[in-house]
């Protein structure tokens, strides 16, 4: 799994199409851009959201799904009704992980790069969570 902490979405974009081995003309015509102007994009650390929807699309990968997995690692859990008010949009709950970050989890107690407690600090993942993740998953 990818550096969840430091996203450099044009190179990941990149790397997806040397693996699709898409052509370049099809992509300049599915983006409509200029062979120049996508090869600038794969040097960009963010893209327009809407150049990345296409991106998405093209190489039929979710790449939004790597910046949600870093707002599950990496941002507080928002406390609820902050200014009393509630909020119209859709509320999603931080506790819901996926399995490309139980996967990055036990990855990293595997090859020894973290502790189950430093990965409970840093993370704030619940010790039994941790837990029930090892006993199901771990072979």
């Amino acid at each position: 799994m990818e550096n969840l902490k430091d996203i450099h979405i044009g190179a990941l974009v990149h790397e997806r199409v040397n693996e699709q081995d898409i052509d370049m003309n099809r992509i300049c015509r599915f983006l409509h851009s200029t062979e120049k102007e996508i090869l600038e994009m794969y040097s960009m650390k963010s893209l327009e959201v809407d150049v990345l929807l296409k991106w998405s699309k093209l190489l039929e990968y979710d790449f939004f799904r790597l910046y949600s997995n870093h707002l599950i690692l990496y941002a507080p859990v928002a406390s609820q009704n902050k200014n009393g008010v509630k909020s119209k949009l859709p509320q999603f709950r931080k506790s819901l992980y996926t399995k490309e970050i139980i996967d990055y989890m036990l990855e990293l107690l595997e090859n020894k790069q973290k502790t189950p407690v430093e990965i409970i600090n840093q993370y704030g993942i619940p010790k039994s969570t941790l837990n029930k993740w090892i006993s199901k998953y771990r072979q």
